[in-house]
């Protein structure tokens, strides 16, 4: 049963069909383990698909009359306008679904068709708080932590969008939290709160912006400080500047890989004795999902396979895959895990970055000080029967 804790919406007898399809969406989605649900309207029907380890799948269908009252009760409940149909908005919920907590993300875009509806399913009950669960090799983790134990300095982790940026970050934080240091974050939005540390959300139309926000933090005597996000040449300037001043700096890039993550920070206007000066190290991470180990199988691996993965072609390989159960909605696959590249800054690789070095050059010479690139670490998951080739070749190509 769904218990909504901030704000009611309608009487018992108003309205049933939309309170019971929209609560039996989002407690279908919570059981799935799904993180976002779709509500789409279409010429007809509307659509719901969710998505599930990544991947979206579709969940049923809803006539529009039926969906433009779930979409209704999903915004007030939300805190919403719902007479605002034109205008993007974004609202939030906080449930209580069999005794868990969980946090809805709600997001509404205005289509020709009508409104779009996604829900973000932040479950804080399975949120991982822990570096040691979040799927690093012992060899990559002993060189993360190196990373931060300067002191002072910036940390950049990279990937896409939904790649794990923000859960690794917090995992990061929560090491790190103690009586002892003041841990102050901006973000947008705060995910998750963690006891302990102030945490601070974004709010442009009131002037609070990434920028703004972080040269306040600096006057509030911080020891460590995470930026969800680096947009902008002046965020990145004062992060830098941050980081030079005796502060450790955590935030987040889009870059494809570990040393895009300086060669960016260079484009965007920075000057390469700064960046070199300040950057402590450089985590790329992607997900990837995890064979199911309901149905998992071996199998011999083919020539291609043992290609890729540099095994001679005389000798015989045995790879994994899932053949598909209930357990994984039929497609082998049940939760994910990272794949991550961590490159260290060392002395050495500073002369790169104030040379302008290209992406390939600085990885090359970081991977003579253990660097390990984000393919080889996908096949070593691959080998240990965690993943399957074609999920990282998706990932990392």
């Amino acid at each position: 049963m769904i218990i909504q804790t901030e704000r009611t919406l309608f009487k018992k007898d108003e309205n049933a069909d939309a309170v019971k399809a929209a609560d039996g969406l989002i407690a279908k989605a919570a059981v799935s383990g799904a993180s976002d649900i779709h509500i789409e309207p279409g010429e007809n029907n509307a659509c719901v698909r969710m998505r599930i380890d990544g991947v979206l799948y579709k969940e049923a269908e809803m006539n529009k009359t039926l969906m433009q009252a779930v979409v209704s009760r999903v915004k007030v409940l939300a805190g919403m306008d719902i007479a605002e149909k034109r205008l993007p908005q974004d609202g939030s919920i906080k449930l209580e679904l069999d005794r868990r907590n969980i946090d809805l993300r709600i997001s509404s875009l205005p289509t020709i068709l009508g409104e779009k509806i996604v829900i973000r399913i932040l479950d804080r009950e399975k949120f991982a708080l822990n570096l040691d669960e979040l799927n690093f090799t012992p060899e990559n983790l002993a060189l993360y932590r190196r990373l931060y134990n300067y002191g002072s300095g910036i940390v950049l982790l990279t990937g896409p969008t939904g790649s794990g940026k923000t859960t690794t970050l917090y995992a990061t934080l929560a090491e790190l939290n103690s009586s002892e240091r003041n841990i102050v974050t901006i973000e947008d939005p705060v995910e998750y709160r963690i006891n302990g540390i102030s945490q601070v959300a974004v709010n442009e139309k009131a002037g609070l912006t990434f920028a703004s926000g972080l040269r306040s933090i600096l006057r509030q005597d911080p020891d460590i400080i995470m930026l969800g996000e680096i947009r902008s040449l002046d965020t990145a300037a004062t992060a830098i500047r941050a980081a030079l001043t005796g502060h450790l700096v955590f935030s987040t890039l889009h870059t494809n890989n570990a040393a895009g993550a300086a060669v960016r920070l260079v484009d965007m206007g920075i000057e390469p004795f700064l960046v070199a000066s300040a950057l402590r190290g450089v985590v790329a991470q992607r997900l990837v999902r995890r064979i199911c180990p309901h149905c998992k199988t071996a199998y011999a691996a083919n020539a291609e396979e043992k290609a890729y993965l540099n095994i001679n072609g005389g000798d015989g390989l045995t790879l994994y895959k899932g053949s598909g159960c209930e357990k994984c909605r039929g497609t082998g696959y049940l939760g994910r895990m990272a794949l991550q590249e961590v490159m260290p800054v060392v002395p050495e690789l500073k002369k790169f970055i104030l040379g302008k070095a290209q992406e390939e050059t600085l990885f090359a010479e970081a991977e003579k000080f253990g660097a390990v690139s984000m393919r080889s670490d996908g096949v070593q998951k691959v080998l240990k029967g965690h993943t399957s080739l074609e999920e990282v070749l998706q990932a990392v190509h």
